[in-house]
């Protein structure tokens, strides 16, 4: 084992340790008189021994390094508190230019001295910083970015929910105007349909700008305002939904809201055409990850699965198949004494939600 008893041997290994560190490392004496530098330092700072060993730091390069937040370090924080990590430095330093260090500082007391002496390593964070600074302004640009988007998207839903809201409206108005009662009824189903587009636009603006929508809450606001608009006095009927909780994207939901539009109106037109105290149509939708189930059903007449829809073929079929296509699901009719039920499923779903009875 080494006896590091003689001075010169520990100044050796001292001399080695200096040397071995990769940062920038010098040794102070109590009056801040450098006595040992590590090459890295030389190399960093572009000095060379002879004019740094025994120099004062403040005056090194012609007194460039009296550096007012390293005087700080030095004679106020490391007195009292003996070491310090991290002390940020910027700085235009000789023969390197504006550089930003990070300094580690150590106070070393020896015990059968007076004098003491400190250990100064410097670490060059400048370009680290500079991507820092960098990131941050980038930050600021995508959310500024953002911001612009958030305010564009909810203009644009903005005129299109009144775009939608005036075609709504000369819809009706020409329903009222026309003679024939089959133009009549086809004006007013083409305005469910659009009403079916706007309810999706309300939800989306609700919703702040973000491009997913409440299933629950759009399908219970969509029939409800098909019940309003559609159901008569004359043969009351109930409208209830019932589904899973849930987020779809607002293009699948514009689909399912023309879908639920279609099937409930046709269940309006032909599930009843008699009076009936209990009248009601059931919509549920439930979800299962990936996969999910759109039911509409009733408790009326019931009807031969004829088509898509289990009722008389037309512009809602076509409509209604189209979208059961781009939604990559099928379309399954029962229908008997008891009612009709046409379920909308995609991939398998095993359905635990109750009929119309």
């Amino acid at each position: 084992m080494l006896d590091f008893r003689k001075v010169e041997d520990a100044q050796t290994l001292a001399q080695a340790i200096v040397n071995t560190i990769p940062e920038p490392f010098v040794v102070l004496d109590d009056e801040f008189r450098v006595l040992e530098a590590s090459v890295s330092f030389y190399k960093t700072f572009k000095v060379d021994p002879e004019h740094t060993r025994g120099r004062l730091l403040y005056s090194l390069g012609d007194g460039q390094w009296d550096i007012p937040a390293l005087r700080v370090l030095l004679e106020t924080i490391i007195p009292e508190h003996a070491a310090m990590d991290g002390f940020e430095v910027e700085h235009d330093f000789p023969n390197l230019g504006r550089r930003t260090m990070l300094l580690n500082a150590r106070q070393v007391i020896y015990e059968d001295s007076s004098n003491s002496t400190i250990l100064l390593a410097f670490m060059d964070v400048t370009n680290r910083r500079a991507i820092e600074r960098e990131k941050e302004q980038l930050l600021k640009q995508t959310e500024e970015l953002l911001r612009q988007k958030d305010t564009l998207l909810k203009e644009m839903q903005h005129r299109v929910a009144n775009s939608l809201q005036i075609i709504a409206s000369i819809l009706l108005l020409k329903a009222r105007a026309v003679l024939s009662d089959e133009t009549r009824q086809h004006l007013k189903d083409a305005h469910q349909r659009v009403m079916s587009v706007a309810e999706v636009q309300r939800h989306l603006h609700a919703s702040e700008g973000i491009d997913q929508i409440e299933v629950s809450s759009y399908l219970t606001k969509l029939c409800g305002s098909l019940a309003v608009s559609i159901v008569g006095e004359s043969q009351p009927i109930t409208i209830k939904v019932m589904a899973h909780s849930g987020m779809i994207g607002s293009d699948k939901a514009v689909s399912i809201g023309l879908i639920v539009t279609e099937l409930v109106i046709n269940a309006i037109k032909y599930a009843f055409p008699s009076a009936k105290a209990d009248a009601m149509i059931l919509v549920t939708y439930e979800i299962d990850a990936a996969d999910w189930k759109l039911t509409v059903s009733d408790n009326g007449v019931g009807k031969g699965a004829s088509d898509a829809t289990g009722h008389n073929s037309g512009l809602g079929t076509a409509i209604v198949q189209a979208l059961v296509k781009q939604l990559d699901a099928v379309t399954e009719v029962v229908s008997g004494s008891n009612g009709m039920t046409i379920s909308i499923t995609r991939a398998t779903f095993t359905s635990h939600m109750p009929r119309a009875a």
